[in-house]
């Protein structure tokens, strides 16, 4: 990865800066933005720092006073990575083996909160809300029995949804990675090598490129499998004639996108054929409706609609895009429910999976929206049908 292609140092300012505009017009005294290892995202927004071991967050106030929150144990990496040199080691903080860590002295939510100008809050807005944890919870409630502590993640969203140039060159960065480790994957693919081999190849290629880790845990698995949304590699071997899917892509500066393929190891039946060119047609059809000014519902609802005139919603489990960004699935979502408009420089992930009884498939590229007409492909890479006779 060429050093240029990485968020500047001034733009995490500008974060914390548009942040504390939104907390304030919020009502709110103080916001706590917390991660986890796995979700590292609210913190390294607005400092750089990931979280190792241990959870992470960032408190800021209206003023644009910021604090980094960490566990006891990581200091010095902190102060290493850190953009924000307000840094608090709290227990609420600590890695779930829950040391005591006695004769070790530890800031409280009211020390942090004070460094940054905040000292009776009444209102405490949390996003990261899925990643607080009861230690946070209880802790800000020991410190602030009165305040009211009130969901924040949208104002999250609204601060990541539309991406800067540096965010979208990450991103690009991000699937030209991908790519490669998919080309290595095509060439070594074969019946009795595992998933894990080809995880490890997959892995081995992301990281001789440049990438900091894989974007997410790498998809490389075979068969019935492959009607799962959700699963991992195993030591299970891939068989003459299946499906497998493939969904990989390289982390940069914490930015994570993924593309996914399904390779037919041999030669696809007439079922497996027709599903596999139905997705890709679907798949196509997500960035023709992924247009600015559109509701994101409609959206869905066409692409729903879609789905059961062509007689195929049996084969459907959801569809068809979820946010991209720090995570390869953010908010905002896409849903029939979605009530935002698309703007341009959004950017998704277009997740067009199906399945039948016996396999599935996903197509997935990164989005980026447009100031006019459908929307930018991020990855275009071998979008074919793909069977590998060996």
């Amino acid at each position: 990865m060429s050093q240029k292609v990485m968020i500047p140092q001034e733009e995490y300012a500008q974060r914390v800066a548009k942040a504390a505009d939104l907390i304030a017009n919020a009502g709110l005294d103080v916001m706590v933005a917390n991660s986890t290892e796995a979700d590292y995202s609210n913190v390294r927004y607005f400092s750089a720092y990931w979280p190792l071991f241990e959870m992470g967050g960032v408190a800021i106030a209206p003023s644009g006073a910021s604090s980094v929150m960490i566990g006891l144990e990581s200091e010095q990496y902190a102060r290493g990575r850190s953009v924000i040199d307000n840094i608090h080691m709290q227990v609420e903080y600590r890695e779930t083996a829950d040391p005591e860590y006695p004769g070790m002295k530890a800031d409280t939510y009211a020390d942090t909160f004070e460094s940054i100008g905040v000292r009776d809050p009444k209102r405490i807005g949390v996003a990261g809300y899925l990643c607080t944890n009861m230690a946070m919870y209880e802790g800000l409630k020991q410190c602030f029995p009165n305040a009211h502590i009130v969901n924040a993640d949208n104002i999250m969203t609204e601060l990541r949804s539309i991406k800067s140039p540096a965010e979208i060159a990450c991103l690009k960065e991000g699937f030209r990675l991908g790519e490669l480790a998919f080309d290595v994957i095509l060439q070594s693919i074969r019946p009795g090598m595992t998933e894990l081999e080809l995880t490890g190849l997959a892995v081995s290629a992301l990281y001789a490129n440049g990438a900091e880790c894989e974007a997410h845990t790498v998809y490389s698995f075979g068969g019935k499998k492959t009607t799962n949304a959700i699963s991992r590699a195993t030591h299970r071997k891939f068989e003459k004639n299946e499906i497998v899917q493939i969904n990989v892509g390289g982390r940069v500066d914490g930015y994570s996108p993924s593309i996914g393929r399904a390779i037919c190891l041999g030669k696809l039946s007439d079922k497996q054929r027709r599903l596999m060119q139905f997705g890709m047609d679907m798949h196509y059809m997500t960035y023709d409706l992924m247009q600015s000014g559109a509701v994101a519902g409609d959206v869905a609802s066409k692409y729903e609609q879609a789905v059961k005139d062509a007689s195929m919603y049996e084969y459907y489990l959801y569809g068809p895009c979820h946010g991209l960004g720090m995570i390869e699935v953010e908010k905002p979502w896409l849903e029939t429910s979605s009530k935002y408009t698309l703007k341009p420089n959004m950017t998704f992930q277009a997740d067009t999976f199906f399945a039948d009884e016996d396999f599935g498939l996903r197509w997935e590229n990164g989005l980026l929206v447009t100031d006019s007409g459908k929307a930018q492909m991020l990855s275009s890479a071998r979008m074919e049908i793909i069977e590998i006779d060996r």
